[in-house]
């Protein structure tokens, strides 16, 4: 489990930022449409140089499965994050690889997240985490867009397993707001640190992993 992510890593150089400045999880994004693609190769170096100094996620959008088993095995991931409109069959072709679920919460509330993950239950194939993030049409992610974090509050109450990881508009400036509010068991942020599209900035993403952590730390969340 990790407690803060920066996500979508493009170059070496800003992973090992990223480790150094105290995040403990990085996301390749392997979503072709997104800025923050990263092709294999050079996902495959940044995951050589980090080593196992911090969790390594592979963010994959309505990808094939045995391309996602391929990429999580071929580079030592650590955990696979589906962030697209997969089914639940689909996590089940996952064969027991850690995976984190992602949802884009809209005007039905935590109610699609709910039935998505009973019929989790039911295949077998429980994600070891959620991710909640802003929904906006046809987006998946990476918007820069807060979510509802009165909403995500009730996350606890009415499904309460697996942890809550909350993403979606976040920074160094509101992130301590949005973990009090929705009460997360730990944070991924993107844009938000960025000094443009892939490219993260040292200064932001200090200030926003040390602003989660004492944050995530006052609720509990991190000891």
């Amino acid at each position: 489990m990790f407690a803060v992510k920066i996500c979508g890593i493009t170059s070496v150089s800003d992973a090992l930022m990223v480790a150094n400045a105290g995040a403990d999880a990085v996301g390749l994004n392997f979503y072709p449409n997104s800025p923050r693609y990263v092709q294999f190769e050079l996902a495959r170096r940044i995951s050589d140089a980090l080593g196992e100094r911090v969790a390594k996620v592979g963010l994959f959008v309505n990808a094939p499965s045995e391309g996602v088993c391929r990429a999580f095995d071929q580079l030592h991931l650590d955990l696979i994050q589906l962030h697209g409109d997969e089914p639940p069959e689909t996590l089940a072709e996952l064969g027991g690889r850690p995976m984190m679920r992602a949802f884009r919460v809209g005007d039905d509330g935590l109610r699609p997240v709910a039935e998505y993950l009973r019929r989790c239950r039911e295949l077998g194939c429980y994600p070891r985490l959620v991710l909640l993030d802003s929904c906006q049409q046809g987006q998946y992610g990476g918007t820069g867009k807060a979510a509802d974090w009165s909403v995500l509050h009730n996350y606890s109450t009415e499904i309460g397993e697996p942890p809550m990881v909350l993403a979606g508009g976040l920074t160094p400036l509101n992130v301590a707001q949005a973990v009090q509010a929705a009460r997360p068991a730990a944070v991924d942020v993107a844009s938000g640190v960025e000094a443009s599209p892939g490219r993260k900035s040292e200064p932001l993403v200090r200030q926003f992993v040390q602003a989660a952590t004492a944050a995530l730390r006052a609720i509990g969340a991190l000891k």
